[in-house]
């Protein structure tokens, strides 16, 4: 069943308006008597039905709130650092589509790619669309924000993450597995911040601010992941051991 993301609280009767309402109509063709999931600004998912449509809004009547939660337990944030081409796509879709609760892309020391002013405006806001697309498809109950571009420092002073964690491929110690353990062996881990390289890796600098900020270097294994890979690889590993792909 189709979801859609409505910018109203949670009423009986909600609108869905400008680019949904086309998709609605013009894509799905759907009719008046037909059902689809809304969620509501306040967070609010409800199964509704179609009552009148046209090409620029469409009304539904709601039948009954859902009770389930397709969100994970964890809060996850991933601070990715810019990767080339479309490689940025790729990872916030999946990522969102994973239950990742926001994606923070960062301008590294090492990254190819260089964006700035009005450039990296219009980035994010194609990133945004593909994150609402991708919460959408997986029917999430929110949709993930893609933050501004920040340098790792504005990264770090605005991150309010109780743990973080950051990959690093020289580290050879502690493994992801081990940092969860310790991190959820002081209590409930709510909330964490999962920090990324871009292709070039994670200088020395960058690492050492990490650490500082509390982040704990770990190794997601014997191989070299690339930038697009290495984000997803955690994100699961992450979700998994705390519970989230299943008992």
């Amino acid at each position: 069943m189709h979801r859609f993301f409505v910018p109203q609280l949670y009423n009986e009767t909600m609108t869905i308006e400008g680019v949904d309402a086309r998709h609605i109509s013009k894509v799905l063709r759907m009719q008046p008597g037909a059902q689809l999931q809304i969620v509501s600004d306040d967070g609010v998912s409800a199964l509704a039905e179609i009552t009148a449509i046209d090409s620029e809004c469409v009304t539904v009547h709601c039948l009954e709130k859902l009770a389930e939660s397709h969100e994970p337990a964890v809060r996850l944030i991933l601070a990715q650092g810019l990767a080339k081409g479309e490689k940025m796509d790729f990872i916030i879709q999946k990522a969102v589509e994973m239950g990742a609760y926001s994606v923070v892309p960062v301008a590294m020391e090492h990254s190819v790619v260089r964006l700035d002013g009005a450039k990296a405006a219009k980035k994010v806001e194609r990133w945004q669309k593909i994150a609402e697309s991708a919460a959408k498809q997986s029917k999430r109950d929110i949709i993930p924000e893609v933050q501004p571009v920040q340098t790792m420092a504005q990264m770090l002073a605005a991150n309010d993450c109780a743990r973080k964690i950051i990959a690093y491929e020289c580290e050879d110690k502690k493994s992801l597995k081990a940092a969860l353990k310790e991190a959820q062996a002081k209590g409930a881990l709510t909330d964490l911040l999962l920090i990324i390289g871009p292709e070039g890796g994670i200088s020395e600098a960058e690492l050492d601010a990490a650490r500082a900020a509390g982040a704990v270097p770990v190794s997601l294994g014997r191989r070299i992941l690339r930038a697009e890979t290495a984000g997803l690889v955690a994100i699961s590993a992450i979700f998994y051991e705390t519970g989230d792909l299943g008992d």
